[in-house]
């Protein structure tokens, strides 16, 4: 089974809420219509149901739809959002507006309250805009010292990886990290490895050198992470630094 099929299964036999904020575009309602076909997750999309169904090819039947503006709960939702930024000088009014007008904050906010076990977005938002509510209602996990993104990439051979699945990082919001920052993404993202494939992580620091083949500040950067990645993290395997044609012989 790869790691695709695995993550539905588990999905299907632990079923969770999951709130998708971008109804205008066609492939997310597309992708929810599979969704419940597959019964992967109980469905709920922010907006208007008529507005969103009326050029809708999907059956989505059986998704919930919640119109921001008028839903039963954004009283608590305000309320909730004002005692979280309230000490960034936001008001009840503002929290309201926040909400009523933007669907990735009240996405959010239903994960916090607990009326939805996670949100998904990016498709017609950028990264800053899906992280930047994230940050201020759900915040990091404790002892978080930074916040990175990566990638699952599963390739044909399963010979390679975990059964053909990768995880790099980070691909998409770090930009040019130092050593510090590079041993921290390597530790959180071996972590993120080990949830999702639940595979023993083996973590490859990647240059355009392999072990002194090369010389330049950048390597020396990446050498100086795996040196403190193996320090901060002695319970997951790391070596570097490597090309990734060196990175991915198992031996």
């Amino acid at each position: 089974m790869n790691f695709i099929d695995n993550i539905k299964k588990r999905a299907v036999e632990n079923k969770k809420t999951i709130v998708l904020p971008e109804t205008e575009d066609s492939r997310v309602l597309e992708a929810a219509s599979q969704i419940l076909k597959e019964g992967i997750a109980n469905i709920v999309l922010l907006g208007n149901k008529e507005e969103v169904l009326a050029n809708c090819k999907f059956d989505l039947s059986e998704a919930s739809f919640i119109d921001t503006t008028a839903s039963e709960k954004l009283d608590d939702y305000v309320n909730l959002l004002f005692e979280l930024r309230k000490h960034k000088g936001m008001t009840k009014e503002q929290a309201r507006e926040i909400l009523c007008s933007n669907n990735l904050y009240f996405g959010v906010t239903m994960v916090k309250a607990g009326d939805a076990d996670g949100m998904v977005a990016g498709a017609i938002n950028s990264t800053s805009d899906v992280l930047r509510p994230s940050l201020q209602i759900l915040k990091t996990a404790p002892g978080t010292k930074l916040v990175s993104a990566f990638f699952v990439m599963v390739v044909p051979n399963p010979d390679f990886g975990s059964n053909g699945t990768f995880v790099f990082a980070d691909s998409g919001l770090n930009q040019n990290p130092n050593s510090e920052e590079l041993a921290v993404i390597g530790g959180s993202s071996a972590k993120s490895f080990e949830y999702l494939v639940k595979d023993e992580p083996m973590v490859a620091f990647l240059s355009h050198s392999t072990k002194g083949s090369a010389k330049h500040p950048d390597v020396d950067k990446v050498v100086k992470a795996t040196s403190l990645a193996k320090e901060q993290y002695p319970e997951y395997k790391i070596d570097g630094e490597f090309q990734i044609d060196a990175a991915i012989v198992s031996e």
